[in-house]
Protein backbone atom coordinates (compact mmCIF):
# COMPACT_ATOMS: atom_id res chain seq x y z
CA UNK A 1 0.00 0.00 0.00
CA UNK A 2 1.19 3.52 -0.79
CA UNK A 3 1.48 5.70 2.26
CA UNK A 4 0.14 9.24 2.08
CA UNK A 5 3.30 11.29 1.50
CA UNK A 6 4.05 14.74 0.17
CA UNK A 7 3.65 14.48 -3.62
CA UNK A 8 6.62 15.16 -5.89
CA UNK A 9 6.57 18.64 -7.47
CA UNK A 10 6.53 18.86 -11.26
CA UNK A 11 7.97 22.36 -11.58
CA UNK A 12 8.79 22.81 -15.26
CA UNK A 13 11.91 24.92 -14.77
CA UNK A 14 13.39 22.15 -12.64
CA UNK A 15 12.43 19.44 -15.16
CA UNK A 16 14.10 21.38 -18.00
CA UNK A 17 17.16 22.07 -15.86
CA UNK A 18 17.57 18.31 -15.42
CA UNK A 19 17.03 17.76 -19.15
CA UNK A 20 19.80 20.25 -19.96
CA UNK A 21 22.39 18.37 -17.91
CA UNK A 22 25.05 16.55 -19.90
CA UNK A 23 24.67 12.86 -19.16
CA UNK A 24 23.85 9.57 -20.83
CA UNK A 25 20.60 7.86 -19.94
CA UNK A 26 20.12 4.12 -20.04
CA UNK A 27 16.77 4.57 -21.75
CA UNK A 28 15.14 7.44 -23.66
CA UNK A 29 11.44 6.90 -24.36
CA UNK A 30 9.57 8.89 -26.99
CA UNK A 31 5.84 8.97 -26.32
CA UNK A 32 3.88 9.58 -23.12
CA UNK A 33 0.87 7.34 -23.64
CA UNK A 34 0.06 4.10 -21.85
CA UNK A 35 2.93 2.16 -23.43
CA UNK A 36 5.69 4.73 -23.01
CA UNK A 37 4.67 5.52 -19.45
CA UNK A 38 4.49 1.82 -18.62
CA UNK A 39 8.03 1.30 -19.95
CA UNK A 40 9.24 4.28 -17.88
CA UNK A 41 7.78 2.82 -14.69
CA UNK A 42 9.18 -0.65 -15.32
CA UNK A 43 12.65 0.55 -16.33
CA UNK A 44 12.92 3.02 -13.44
CA UNK A 45 11.69 0.35 -11.00
CA UNK A 46 14.51 -1.91 -12.23
CA UNK A 47 17.04 0.84 -11.49
CA UNK A 48 17.69 2.17 -14.98
CA UNK A 49 18.24 5.87 -15.64
CA UNK A 50 15.20 6.90 -17.67
CA UNK A 51 14.01 9.98 -19.58
CA UNK A 52 10.60 10.17 -21.28
CA UNK A 53 9.60 12.91 -23.74
CA UNK A 54 6.06 13.67 -24.90
CA UNK A 55 5.37 16.25 -27.62
CA UNK A 56 1.92 17.11 -26.25
CA UNK A 57 0.45 16.19 -22.86
CA UNK A 58 0.66 12.73 -21.31
CA UNK A 59 -2.15 10.53 -22.71
CA UNK A 60 -3.28 13.34 -25.04
CA UNK A 61 -3.72 10.89 -27.91
CA UNK A 62 -5.18 7.39 -27.90
CA UNK A 63 -4.52 6.72 -24.21
CA UNK A 64 -7.17 9.15 -22.89
CA UNK A 65 -9.80 8.09 -25.43
CA UNK A 66 -10.37 4.44 -24.57
CA UNK A 67 -13.76 2.85 -23.88
CA UNK A 68 -12.62 2.92 -20.21
CA UNK A 69 -12.66 -0.89 -19.97
CA UNK A 70 -10.03 -3.09 -18.33
CA UNK A 71 -10.87 -6.35 -20.03
CA UNK A 72 -9.64 -9.72 -21.18
CA UNK A 73 -11.20 -9.41 -24.63
CA UNK A 74 -14.28 -11.60 -24.81
CA UNK A 75 -14.33 -11.41 -28.62
CA UNK A 76 -10.88 -13.01 -28.86
CA UNK A 77 -12.33 -16.23 -27.42
CA UNK A 78 -14.38 -16.67 -30.58
CA UNK A 79 -11.15 -16.31 -32.57
CA UNK A 80 -9.51 -19.01 -30.48
CA UNK A 81 -6.80 -16.68 -29.17
CA UNK A 82 -6.72 -18.29 -25.74
CA UNK A 83 -3.23 -17.17 -24.71
CA UNK A 84 -4.03 -13.52 -25.42
CA UNK A 85 -7.24 -13.68 -23.37
CA UNK A 86 -5.51 -15.45 -20.48
CA UNK A 87 -2.72 -12.84 -20.37
CA UNK A 88 -5.19 -9.94 -20.50
CA UNK A 89 -7.36 -11.43 -17.74
CA UNK A 90 -4.39 -11.74 -15.41
CA UNK A 91 -3.11 -8.26 -16.29
CA UNK A 92 -6.63 -6.96 -15.62
CA UNK A 93 -6.46 -8.18 -12.03
CA UNK A 94 -2.94 -6.78 -11.56
CA UNK A 95 -4.08 -3.36 -12.75
CA UNK A 96 -7.14 -3.35 -10.49
CA UNK A 97 -4.94 -4.32 -7.53
CA UNK A 98 -2.23 -1.69 -8.17
CA UNK A 99 -4.59 1.27 -8.68
CA UNK A 100 -7.92 0.46 -6.95
CA UNK A 101 -8.95 4.12 -6.81
CA UNK A 102 -8.71 4.34 -10.62
CA UNK A 103 -9.62 0.83 -11.80
CA UNK A 104 -12.38 -1.39 -10.45
CA UNK A 105 -14.53 -4.43 -11.32
CA UNK A 106 -17.64 -3.80 -13.42
CA UNK A 107 -20.56 -6.15 -14.10
CA UNK A 108 -21.76 -6.45 -17.71
CA UNK A 109 -25.14 -7.73 -18.88
CA UNK A 110 -25.77 -9.10 -22.37
CA UNK A 111 -29.53 -9.02 -23.05
CA UNK A 112 -30.81 -11.92 -25.19
CA UNK A 113 -33.56 -11.50 -27.77
CA UNK A 114 -33.26 -15.00 -29.25
CA UNK A 115 -33.77 -18.20 -27.27
CA UNK A 116 -30.32 -19.58 -28.07
CA UNK A 117 -28.39 -16.39 -27.31
CA UNK A 118 -28.28 -16.94 -23.54
CA UNK A 119 -26.75 -20.44 -23.63
CA UNK A 120 -24.50 -19.57 -26.60
CA UNK A 121 -22.92 -16.52 -24.99
CA UNK A 122 -23.18 -17.92 -21.49
CA UNK A 123 -21.07 -20.97 -22.32
CA UNK A 124 -18.39 -18.75 -23.88
CA UNK A 125 -18.35 -16.54 -20.80
CA UNK A 126 -18.04 -19.56 -18.52
CA UNK A 127 -14.85 -20.31 -20.48
CA UNK A 128 -13.82 -16.70 -19.82
CA UNK A 129 -14.26 -17.37 -16.08
CA UNK A 130 -12.23 -20.57 -16.35
CA UNK A 131 -9.36 -18.81 -18.12
CA UNK A 132 -9.30 -16.14 -15.41
CA UNK A 133 -9.08 -18.77 -12.66
CA UNK A 134 -8.10 -17.16 -9.37
CA UNK A 135 -7.87 -13.82 -11.19
CA UNK A 136 -11.64 -13.87 -11.80
CA UNK A 137 -13.77 -10.98 -10.59
CA UNK A 138 -17.09 -12.83 -10.28
CA UNK A 139 -19.01 -15.75 -11.75
CA UNK A 140 -21.01 -15.61 -14.96
CA UNK A 141 -24.77 -15.87 -14.37
CA UNK A 142 -27.61 -16.89 -16.68
CA UNK A 143 -30.46 -14.42 -16.25
CA UNK A 144 -34.20 -14.55 -16.72
CA UNK A 145 -35.89 -11.69 -18.54
CA UNK A 146 -37.06 -10.26 -15.19
CA UNK A 147 -33.54 -10.39 -13.72
CA UNK A 148 -32.14 -8.77 -16.85
CA UNK A 149 -34.56 -5.87 -16.44
CA UNK A 150 -33.64 -5.61 -12.76
CA UNK A 151 -29.97 -5.09 -13.70
CA UNK A 152 -30.75 -2.95 -16.77
CA UNK A 153 -33.92 -1.00 -15.88
CA UNK A 154 -34.08 0.85 -19.21
CA UNK A 155 -33.33 -2.13 -21.47
CA UNK A 156 -35.69 -2.70 -24.42
CA UNK A 157 -38.14 -5.32 -23.09
CA UNK A 158 -39.91 -6.24 -26.33
CA UNK A 159 -38.94 -9.84 -27.25
CA UNK A 160 -36.45 -9.96 -24.34
CA UNK A 161 -35.77 -13.63 -23.50
CA UNK A 162 -33.16 -13.25 -20.76
CA UNK A 163 -29.50 -12.40 -20.52
CA UNK A 164 -26.02 -13.21 -19.26
CA UNK A 165 -24.13 -11.34 -16.57
CA UNK A 166 -20.34 -11.44 -16.43
CA UNK A 167 -17.49 -9.41 -14.94
CA UNK A 168 -14.70 -7.27 -16.34
CA UNK A 169 -13.26 -3.95 -15.20
CA UNK A 170 -13.30 -0.23 -15.91
CA UNK A 171 -10.91 2.62 -15.22
CA UNK A 172 -10.07 6.29 -15.66
CA UNK A 173 -7.51 6.07 -18.46
CA UNK A 174 -6.05 9.60 -18.34
CA UNK A 175 -5.71 9.66 -14.56
CA UNK A 176 -4.12 6.20 -14.65
CA UNK A 177 -1.60 7.59 -17.17
CA UNK A 178 -0.84 10.43 -14.74
CA UNK A 179 -0.41 7.91 -11.93
CA UNK A 180 2.11 6.03 -14.10
CA UNK A 181 3.99 9.25 -14.91
CA UNK A 182 4.16 10.23 -11.25
CA UNK A 183 5.17 6.70 -10.20
CA UNK A 184 8.02 6.68 -12.73
CA UNK A 185 9.13 10.10 -11.46
CA UNK A 186 9.03 8.85 -7.87
CA UNK A 187 11.40 6.06 -9.01
CA UNK A 188 13.83 8.64 -10.41
CA UNK A 189 12.74 8.94 -14.06
CA UNK A 190 12.66 12.34 -15.75
CA UNK A 191 9.41 12.94 -17.64
CA UNK A 192 8.76 16.08 -19.68
CA UNK A 193 5.53 16.81 -21.53
CA UNK A 194 5.31 19.45 -24.26
CA UNK A 195 8.83 18.46 -25.31
CA UNK A 196 8.94 17.06 -28.84
CA UNK A 197 11.55 14.55 -29.98
CA UNK A 198 12.52 15.88 -33.40
CA UNK A 199 15.67 14.16 -34.59
CA UNK A 200 17.37 10.86 -33.83
CA UNK A 201 21.16 11.02 -33.49
CA UNK A 202 23.64 8.33 -34.46
CA UNK A 203 27.24 7.31 -33.88
CA UNK A 204 28.82 4.73 -36.18
CA UNK A 205 25.38 4.10 -37.71
CA UNK A 206 23.97 3.16 -34.32
CA UNK A 207 21.35 5.19 -32.51
CA UNK A 208 22.88 7.21 -29.67
CA UNK A 209 20.09 9.53 -28.57
CA UNK A 210 17.89 12.31 -29.89
CA UNK A 211 17.36 16.04 -30.14
CA UNK A 212 14.18 17.38 -28.54
CA UNK A 213 12.54 20.79 -28.33
CA UNK A 214 10.59 22.43 -25.53
CA UNK A 215 7.47 23.47 -27.44
CA UNK A 216 6.78 26.30 -24.99
CA UNK A 217 10.13 28.12 -25.29
CA UNK A 218 11.52 26.66 -28.51
CA UNK A 219 14.72 25.64 -26.69
CA UNK A 220 16.41 22.50 -28.05
CA UNK A 221 18.14 19.81 -25.98
CA UNK A 222 20.37 16.91 -26.91
CA UNK A 223 19.60 13.71 -25.01
CA UNK A 224 22.10 10.87 -25.14
CA UNK A 225 20.91 7.35 -24.35
CA UNK A 226 22.11 3.77 -24.61
CA UNK A 227 18.70 2.70 -25.88
CA UNK A 228 15.87 4.66 -27.54
CA UNK A 229 12.27 3.40 -27.50
CA UNK A 230 9.76 4.66 -30.05
CA UNK A 231 6.41 4.37 -28.22
CA UNK A 232 4.39 6.94 -30.15
CA UNK A 233 1.33 4.80 -30.85
CA UNK A 234 -0.29 5.59 -34.21
CA UNK A 235 2.66 7.88 -35.00
CA UNK A 236 5.49 5.29 -34.73
CA UNK A 237 6.08 5.24 -38.48
CA UNK A 238 7.26 8.87 -38.43
CA UNK A 239 10.33 7.86 -36.40
CA UNK A 240 10.75 4.55 -38.22
CA UNK A 241 10.92 6.51 -41.47
CA UNK A 242 13.57 8.84 -40.05
CA UNK A 243 15.51 5.82 -38.81
CA UNK A 244 15.23 4.12 -42.20
CA UNK A 245 16.61 7.21 -43.97
CA UNK A 246 19.63 7.06 -41.66
CA UNK A 247 20.16 3.49 -42.88
CA UNK A 248 19.61 4.46 -46.51
CA UNK A 249 16.78 2.00 -47.06
CA UNK A 250 12.99 2.19 -47.33
CA UNK A 251 10.65 1.11 -44.56
CA UNK A 252 7.15 -0.33 -44.76
CA UNK A 253 4.51 1.32 -42.54
CA UNK A 254 3.60 -0.72 -39.48
CA UNK A 255 0.38 1.01 -38.54
CA UNK A 256 -3.01 1.13 -40.21
CA UNK A 257 -4.92 3.66 -38.07
CA UNK A 258 -8.52 3.00 -37.11
CA UNK A 259 -10.74 5.39 -35.19
CA UNK A 260 -13.15 4.64 -32.38
CA UNK A 261 -15.96 7.05 -31.56
CA UNK A 262 -17.58 7.35 -28.12
CA UNK A 263 -20.67 9.31 -27.17
CA UNK A 264 -21.63 10.42 -23.63
CA UNK A 265 -25.23 10.79 -22.43
CA UNK A 266 -26.84 11.31 -19.03
CA UNK A 267 -27.36 8.48 -16.53
CA UNK A 268 -31.12 8.50 -17.12
CA UNK A 269 -30.50 6.42 -20.27
CA UNK A 270 -29.01 3.63 -18.14
CA UNK A 271 -29.59 4.31 -14.40
CA UNK A 272 -27.67 1.31 -13.07
CA UNK A 273 -24.21 0.21 -12.00
CA UNK A 274 -24.24 -2.51 -14.65
CA UNK A 275 -22.94 -2.03 -18.18
CA UNK A 276 -24.88 -3.18 -21.24
CA UNK A 277 -23.04 -5.14 -23.93
CA UNK A 278 -24.43 -6.10 -27.32
CA UNK A 279 -21.93 -8.59 -28.80
CA UNK A 280 -23.24 -8.33 -32.36
CA UNK A 281 -25.03 -5.28 -33.75
CA UNK A 282 -26.61 -4.89 -37.20
CA UNK A 283 -23.20 -4.69 -38.88
CA UNK A 284 -21.46 -7.18 -36.59
CA UNK A 285 -19.74 -4.70 -34.30
CA UNK A 286 -19.90 -4.66 -30.50
CA UNK A 287 -21.95 -1.97 -28.75
CA UNK A 288 -21.28 -0.85 -25.16
CA UNK A 289 -23.32 1.31 -22.81
CA UNK A 290 -21.04 1.83 -19.83
CA UNK A 291 -21.78 3.83 -16.65
CA UNK A 292 -18.71 6.00 -15.94
CA UNK A 293 -18.06 8.95 -13.63
CA UNK A 294 -21.73 9.88 -13.34
CA UNK A 295 -22.55 9.57 -17.06
CA UNK A 296 -23.03 6.78 -19.61
CA UNK A 297 -20.60 6.07 -22.47
CA UNK A 298 -22.04 4.68 -25.71
CA UNK A 299 -19.70 3.17 -28.27
CA UNK A 300 -17.67 2.23 -30.06
CA UNK A 301 -16.90 2.28 -33.78
CA UNK A 302 -13.94 0.89 -35.68
CA UNK A 303 -13.44 2.85 -38.90
CA UNK A 304 -10.24 2.87 -41.01
CA UNK A 305 -8.57 6.26 -41.24
CA UNK A 306 -5.73 7.40 -43.47
CA UNK A 307 -4.49 10.46 -41.61
CA UNK A 308 -3.05 11.00 -38.14
CA UNK A 309 -5.13 13.90 -36.85
CA UNK A 310 -4.37 14.96 -33.27
CA UNK A 311 -8.06 15.74 -32.75
CA UNK A 312 -9.90 13.41 -35.12
CA UNK A 313 -13.60 14.10 -35.63
CA UNK A 314 -16.33 11.47 -35.88
CA UNK A 315 -17.81 10.74 -39.28
CA UNK A 316 -21.55 11.53 -39.33
CA UNK A 317 -22.39 7.90 -40.08
CA UNK A 318 -20.50 6.79 -36.95
CA UNK A 319 -22.62 9.02 -34.72
CA UNK A 320 -25.76 7.81 -36.47
CA UNK A 321 -24.70 4.20 -35.97
CA UNK A 322 -24.06 4.55 -32.23
CA UNK A 323 -27.27 6.46 -31.50
CA UNK A 324 -29.51 4.27 -33.66
CA UNK A 325 -28.08 1.00 -32.35
CA UNK A 326 -28.37 2.21 -28.75
CA UNK A 327 -32.02 2.99 -29.48
CA UNK A 328 -32.63 -0.65 -30.39
CA UNK A 329 -31.54 -1.86 -26.95
CA UNK A 330 -32.68 0.99 -24.69
CA UNK A 331 -36.28 1.99 -24.17
CA UNK A 332 -35.49 5.55 -25.22
CA UNK A 333 -33.63 6.53 -28.39
CA UNK A 334 -30.72 8.95 -27.70
CA UNK A 335 -30.54 11.86 -30.13
CA UNK A 336 -27.85 14.41 -30.98
CA UNK A 337 -29.50 16.77 -28.48
CA UNK A 338 -28.79 14.24 -25.71
CA UNK A 339 -25.05 14.07 -26.43
CA UNK A 340 -23.09 15.76 -23.62
CA UNK A 341 -19.70 15.04 -25.16
CA UNK A 342 -18.11 12.84 -27.79
CA UNK A 343 -14.55 11.88 -28.45
CA UNK A 344 -12.55 10.02 -31.05
CA UNK A 345 -9.40 7.99 -30.53
CA UNK A 346 -6.99 6.60 -33.12
CA UNK A 347 -6.08 2.96 -32.63
CA UNK A 348 -2.65 1.85 -33.88
CA UNK A 349 -3.64 -1.42 -35.59
CA UNK A 350 -0.53 -3.30 -36.64
CA UNK A 351 -0.07 -4.43 -40.23
CA UNK A 352 1.50 -7.86 -40.82
CA UNK A 353 5.21 -7.33 -41.47
CA UNK A 354 7.11 -9.14 -44.19
CA UNK A 355 10.74 -9.95 -43.58
CA UNK A 356 12.45 -6.68 -44.44
CA UNK A 357 15.76 -7.27 -42.71
CA UNK A 358 14.68 -5.94 -39.36
CA UNK A 359 14.86 -7.90 -36.14
CA UNK A 360 11.11 -8.29 -35.87
CA UNK A 361 9.43 -9.80 -32.84
CA UNK A 362 5.68 -10.18 -33.05
CA UNK A 363 4.73 -10.57 -29.41
CA UNK A 364 1.05 -11.19 -30.11
CA UNK A 365 -1.76 -10.20 -32.43
CA UNK A 366 -2.27 -7.26 -30.12
CA UNK A 367 1.10 -5.57 -29.91
CA UNK A 368 4.40 -5.64 -31.74
CA UNK A 369 7.95 -4.92 -30.59
CA UNK A 370 10.77 -4.64 -33.12
CA UNK A 371 14.34 -3.37 -33.24
CA UNK A 372 15.96 -1.88 -36.35
CA UNK A 373 19.57 -2.44 -37.38
CA UNK A 374 20.48 0.89 -35.80
CA UNK A 375 19.06 -0.22 -32.45
CA UNK A 376 15.84 1.82 -32.44
CA UNK A 377 13.24 -0.18 -30.49
CA UNK A 378 9.65 0.39 -31.66
CA UNK A 379 6.49 -0.75 -29.90
CA UNK A 380 2.93 -0.27 -31.06
CA UNK A 381 -0.50 -1.87 -30.95
CA UNK A 382 -1.86 -3.43 -27.81
CA UNK A 383 -4.39 -2.11 -25.35
CA UNK A 384 -4.45 -0.42 -21.96
CA UNK A 385 -5.19 -3.64 -20.07
CA UNK A 386 -1.88 -5.21 -21.07
CA UNK A 387 0.32 -2.10 -20.82
CA UNK A 388 2.43 -3.67 -18.04
CA UNK A 389 3.12 -6.89 -19.95
CA UNK A 390 3.93 -4.83 -23.04
CA UNK A 391 6.46 -2.87 -21.00
CA UNK A 392 8.20 -6.07 -19.98
CA UNK A 393 8.34 -7.15 -23.63
CA UNK A 394 9.93 -3.83 -24.62
CA UNK A 395 12.65 -4.14 -22.00
CA UNK A 396 13.22 -7.78 -22.98
CA UNK A 397 13.92 -6.53 -26.53
CA UNK A 398 16.33 -3.88 -25.21
CA UNK A 399 18.19 -6.68 -23.42
CA UNK A 400 18.04 -9.00 -26.45
CA UNK A 401 19.79 -6.50 -28.75
CA UNK A 402 22.46 -5.80 -26.13
CA UNK A 403 21.51 -2.19 -25.47
CA UNK A 404 20.85 -2.66 -21.76
CA UNK A 405 22.13 -5.23 -19.24
CA UNK A 406 19.43 -7.76 -18.44
CA UNK A 407 17.62 -7.36 -15.13
CA UNK A 408 14.80 -9.61 -13.84
CA UNK A 409 11.22 -8.83 -14.84
CA UNK A 410 8.21 -8.85 -12.55
CA UNK A 411 9.08 -5.79 -10.44
CA UNK A 412 5.81 -4.06 -11.37
CA UNK A 413 3.46 -6.97 -10.63
CA UNK A 414 2.91 -5.75 -7.08
CA UNK A 415 3.87 -2.11 -7.45
CA UNK A 416 1.08 0.21 -6.25
CA UNK A 417 0.85 3.35 -8.35
CA UNK A 418 1.08 6.80 -6.78
CA UNK A 419 -2.10 7.52 -4.87
CA UNK A 420 -3.15 3.88 -4.57
CA UNK A 421 -4.84 3.08 -1.25
CA UNK A 422 -5.35 -0.42 0.09
CA UNK A 423 -8.17 -2.07 -1.89
CA UNK A 424 -10.25 -2.43 1.27
CA UNK A 425 -10.03 1.33 1.83
CA UNK A 426 -11.77 2.19 -1.47
CA UNK A 427 -15.37 3.19 -0.79
CA UNK A 428 -16.32 4.89 -4.06
CA UNK A 429 -17.32 3.44 -7.41
CA UNK A 430 -16.01 4.39 -10.84
CA UNK A 431 -19.66 5.02 -11.70
CA UNK A 432 -19.74 7.97 -9.30
CA UNK A 433 -18.90 11.49 -10.43
CA UNK A 434 -15.30 12.59 -9.86
CA UNK A 435 -14.36 14.18 -6.58
CA UNK A 436 -11.73 14.19 -3.86
CA UNK A 437 -11.98 10.38 -3.68
CA UNK A 438 -10.49 10.20 -7.20
CA UNK A 439 -7.10 11.16 -5.73
CA UNK A 440 -6.71 8.15 -3.46
CA UNK A 441 -4.07 8.77 -0.81
CA UNK A 442 -3.32 12.18 -2.37
CA UNK A 443 -6.73 13.46 -1.26
CA UNK A 444 -5.26 14.88 1.94
CA UNK A 445 -2.59 16.80 0.00
CA UNK A 446 -5.24 18.20 -2.37
CA UNK A 447 -7.45 19.25 0.55
CA UNK A 448 -4.54 21.13 2.14
CA UNK A 449 -4.11 23.51 -0.81
CA UNK A 450 -5.68 26.99 -1.11
CA UNK A 451 -9.23 26.90 -2.46
CA UNK A 452 -10.09 23.42 -1.17
CA UNK A 453 -13.55 24.69 -0.16
CA UNK A 454 -14.00 26.80 -3.29
CA UNK A 455 -15.89 24.56 -5.70
CA UNK A 456 -15.86 25.56 -9.37
CA UNK A 457 -18.59 22.94 -9.84
CA UNK A 458 -19.57 19.66 -8.19
CA UNK A 459 -16.46 17.48 -7.96
CA UNK A 460 -13.93 20.12 -9.04
CA UNK A 461 -12.37 22.55 -6.60
CA UNK A 462 -9.88 25.37 -7.01
CA UNK A 463 -7.43 23.27 -4.98
CA UNK A 464 -7.63 20.46 -7.57
CA UNK A 465 -6.52 22.89 -10.29
CA UNK A 466 -3.61 24.03 -8.10
CA UNK A 467 -2.67 20.39 -7.39
CA UNK A 468 -2.67 19.65 -11.15
CA UNK A 469 -0.35 22.60 -11.81
CA UNK A 470 2.04 21.81 -8.97
CA UNK A 471 2.16 18.00 -8.93
CA UNK A 472 0.50 16.63 -12.10
CA UNK A 473 2.38 18.34 -14.96
CA UNK A 474 -0.67 20.40 -16.07
CA UNK A 475 0.22 23.32 -18.34
CA UNK A 476 -3.06 24.32 -20.01
CA UNK A 477 -6.81 24.50 -19.48
CA UNK A 478 -7.13 21.44 -21.72
CA UNK A 479 -4.69 19.47 -19.56
CA UNK A 480 -6.84 20.27 -16.54
CA UNK A 481 -10.33 19.80 -17.95
CA UNK A 482 -9.64 16.93 -20.36
CA UNK A 483 -7.24 14.73 -18.40
CA UNK A 484 -6.76 15.79 -14.72
CA UNK A 485 -10.49 16.34 -14.46
CA UNK A 486 -12.43 14.44 -17.14
CA UNK A 487 -15.05 17.14 -17.56
CA UNK A 488 -14.43 17.75 -21.27
CA UNK A 489 -15.08 14.06 -21.92
CA UNK A 490 -18.22 14.08 -19.74
CA UNK A 491 -19.92 17.40 -20.49
CA UNK A 492 -18.24 19.70 -23.00
CA UNK A 493 -20.64 22.60 -22.39
CA UNK A 494 -19.97 22.62 -18.64
CA UNK A 495 -16.23 22.40 -19.34
CA UNK A 496 -16.46 25.52 -21.52
CA UNK A 497 -18.49 27.33 -18.84
CA UNK A 498 -15.89 26.92 -16.09
CA UNK A 499 -12.81 27.16 -18.35
CA UNK A 500 -12.20 30.90 -17.72
CA UNK A 501 -12.05 30.35 -13.95
CA UNK A 502 -9.71 27.37 -14.41
CA UNK A 503 -7.50 29.48 -16.71
CA UNK A 504 -7.24 32.25 -14.12
CA UNK A 505 -6.00 29.80 -11.46
CA UNK A 506 -3.48 28.21 -13.85
CA UNK A 507 -2.12 31.62 -14.86
CA UNK A 508 -1.67 32.41 -11.16
CA UNK A 509 0.07 29.09 -10.53
CA UNK A 510 2.23 28.86 -13.64
CA UNK A 511 2.84 32.50 -14.51
CA UNK A 512 2.02 31.90 -18.15
CA UNK A 513 -0.90 31.84 -20.57
CA UNK A 514 -3.09 28.75 -20.08
CA UNK A 515 -4.36 28.54 -23.69
CA UNK A 516 -7.97 29.37 -22.83
CA UNK A 517 -8.92 30.37 -26.37
CA UNK A 518 -7.63 27.09 -27.80
CA UNK A 519 -9.69 25.18 -25.26
CA UNK A 520 -12.89 27.04 -26.08
CA UNK A 521 -12.48 26.06 -29.73
CA UNK A 522 -11.69 22.46 -28.77
CA UNK A 523 -14.75 22.16 -26.50
CA UNK A 524 -17.00 22.87 -29.48
CA UNK A 525 -15.47 19.88 -31.32
CA UNK A 526 -16.64 17.61 -28.51
CA UNK A 527 -20.25 18.52 -29.26
CA UNK A 528 -22.15 17.30 -32.32
CA UNK A 529 -23.31 19.71 -34.97
CA UNK A 530 -27.09 19.52 -34.85
CA UNK A 531 -29.15 19.89 -37.99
Amino acid sequence: MNQSTQPLATTRAQLLERLAQSETYDLAIVGGGATGLGVAVDAAARGFKVVLLESMDFAKGTSSRATKLVHGGVRYLAQGNISLVREALHERTTLLHNAPHLAQPLAFVMPSYKLLDTPFYGIGLKMYDALAGKAGLGSTEFLSAAKTVKYLPTVQQKSLKGGVKYWDGQFDDARLALALARTAAAKGALLVNYCAAEKLIYEDRQIAGLVCRDTESGQSYTVRAKCVVNATGPWVDLFRQQDAEAQGKPVKPMVAPSQGVHVVVDREFLPTDHALLVPKTADGRVLFAVPWLGKVILGTTDTPRHDLAREPLPFPEELDFILSEAGKYLNRQPTLADVRSMWVGLRPLVKPQDDDGENTKKISREHTVMASKTGLVTVTGGKWTTYRAMSEDVLAECFQIGRLPSRPAGVTVNLPLVGAPAEAAVTHSMNQAQGLHSYGTDAEAVASLPGAQNWLMDGLSEAMVRFAARFEYARTVEDMLARRSRLLFLDARKAAEIAPRVAAILVEELGRDANLNDFMVLAQQYLPVQA
